[in-house]
């Protein structure tokens, strides 16, 4: 398996060659925790996620991607916002791709299912809000989740 290594305004980044929408879904449980996987391509804790494929919705990609990568069925909430950083390359060495960052970050809330690690997640663990910061990841996943932690009442556009 190739690795995903990402690039934040370094002038060594390879150029971009594609540009995939995906989406990002932080999930709840009923206690507030929130749902996270350790990814298998880059070592880094995460929100599931993933691209969106031909003939899905954004909530429908969201839901697949979660259940896929987690275990987890999910209900689309909101949110968070949308992530287009063209100086946010992230390089996959497994085939070469140089993909623009083009991410939107929903939130949701967990339906039913376990937490189940999949061939993208290690391990996939519900965190306590309070400590889902101190987990080691990629700074495009913390901004998100910071942007949903601040409560902030208006989506982040970026």
């Amino acid at each position: 398996m190739g690795q995903r290594i990402d690039f934040h305004h370094d002038p060594d980044a390879p150029k971009p060659n594609s540009l995939v929408p995906s989406v990002n879904v932080i999930v709840t449980n009923d206690a507030g925790d929130l749902l996270m996987i350790h990814r298998t391509d880059n070592d880094n804790w995460a929100p599931p996620g993933g691209a969106i494929d031909l003939g899905e919705s954004i909530p429908q990609a969201a839901v697949r991607e979660t259940l896929e990568e987690t275990g987890i069925t999910c209900e689309i909430t909101g949110l968070v916002g949308t992530y287009s950083d063209p100086g946010h390359v992230i390089l996959y060495t497994s085939n070469g791709e140089a993909r623009q960052e083009f991410s939107i970050v929903l939130t949701a809330r967990a339906v039913s299912g376990k937490p189940t690690p999949s061939d993208e997640s290690r391990e996939v663990r519900w965190m306590p809000r309070g400590q889902v910061l101190s987990l080691r990841m990629d700074r495009s996943m913390r901004m998100r989740i910071e942007r949903y932690l601040s409560e902030a009442s208006s989506p982040y556009v970026g």
